[in-house]
């Protein structure tokens, strides 16, 4: 379904929580109030989300996130104690962008909480919008606005230098989830002196979103208002993780609109042919799109201390990050084999 312009409430929307029960329905069944279902993950721990318009309202005031599984109980949870603490943070530049829980509740057994509503529109709608992908000037206002609603949070969440951690673990990790794949054994082994370039550098630890991508980044105009889903938060982590996911993932979706072996409009030497073609048409770092990229991770590592030319060390890096936490097989699998094409000798 198409997503609504998202608006803040006239009124502080904790009012209708506190007039509820702990049950989820007496909240959703109030006499005249309304609710707008979003589109769910397939991920195993998704949840199901709606906004709820309150009697005598013609906007918004609560998003409900509502588990469909214990496990996706346990992934609530965890934003809403993320959402606590934001609060409790000195946030000044985005604090506006951030939703506040406004209570938690249960429906049959299962999780569910309510936040406040951020402005905007999600990013993502703009992104597969009619040829936005193929004008550079659209493109670059969308990682112009990413890039700065990152260094704003950075900012105000720096604390302690510590090595950069994007590789931590990750092919102990990948060896453990294919534990009898020798093509990820190889890759785990080449990701050594990726793992050891990235460790001699530093950054400040930060917040990190943890799923920093077109999905959950609201707009208005061209500057972020809003950015939802924190169950992948964290208070104090490594600030380039945010900034690979964001890319990888606009890059992942380049060919969403073009048919299989047809070249991508807009996008000279990019075809579609197959999965993760646009992450590998950006991690060369050619053409426009390869340029806003390149520009986009290198002007955060010079921001964050780093030399510059780590940028393919970073999305390297973010590929196999998301090949061990992805909660679908399937997505995890797909960034594992791009992986090893692109640690393969030559792909660059």
């Amino acid at each position: 379904m198409t997503s609504p312009v998202l608006t803040h409430a006239e009124s502080d929307p904790r009012n209708a929580v506190e007039q509820a029960t702990d049950d989820l329905r007496a909240l959703v069944n109030l006499p005249g109030s309304l609710a707008i279902l979003l589109d769910s993950s397939r991920d195993p721990n998704s949840g199901v989300t709606f906004l709820l318009i309150p009697p005598g309202r013609d906007q918004p005031e609560l998003a409900v996130k509502l588990a469909t599984t214990p496990a996706a109980a346990d992934v609530i949870d965890g934003e809403a104690k993320v959402l606590i603490a934001l609060e409790q943070l000195s946030l000044r530049r985005v604090e506006a962008t951030l939703p506040r829980l406004a209570g938690k509740f249960h429906a049959d057994g299962l999780l569910a909480i309510a936040t406040s509503i951020v402005p905007g529109t999600p990013m993502r709608t703009r992104y597969h919008g009619f040829r936005h992908l193929r004008r550079p000037e659209a493109v670059r206002e969308d990682f112009a606005a990413a890039s700065a609603w990152l260094a704003d949070l950075q900012l105000d969440s720096a604390s302690e230098i510590r090595s950069i951690s994007l590789l931590d673990g990750v092919p102990a990790l990948m060896r453990a989830r294919w534990p009898n794949d020798d093509q990820v054994t190889a890759v785990a082994e080449k990701l050594a002196p990726v793992a050891a370039r990235l460790a001699g550098e530093g950054t400040q630890r930060t917040v990190v979103h943890g799923d920093f991508w077109a999905g959950n980044i609201l707009l208005t105009r061209q500057a972020v208002t809003g950015v939802v889903d924190w169950s992948g938060g964290t208070l104090s982590g490594e600030p380039l993780a945010d900034v690979a996911r964001f890319a990888l993932s606009y890059a992942l979706y380049l060919d969403r609109h073009t048919r299989p072996g047809r070249q991508v409009a807009g996008h000279p030497g990019l075809r579609a042919d197959g999965w993760g073609t646009g992450i590998r048409y950006a991690i060369a770092g050619e053409h426009w799109f390869g340029q806003v990229v390149t520009e986009f991770v290198t002007g955060a590592l010079r921001r964050l201390g780093v030399p510059a030319e780590l940028w393919r060390d970073v999305l390297l890096a973010g590929v196999a990050e998301a090949a061990v936490t992805a909660d679908h097989p399937g997505f995890a699998a797909c960034h594992r084999d791009l992986l090893v094409q692109l640690m393969s000798e030559g792909a660059r």
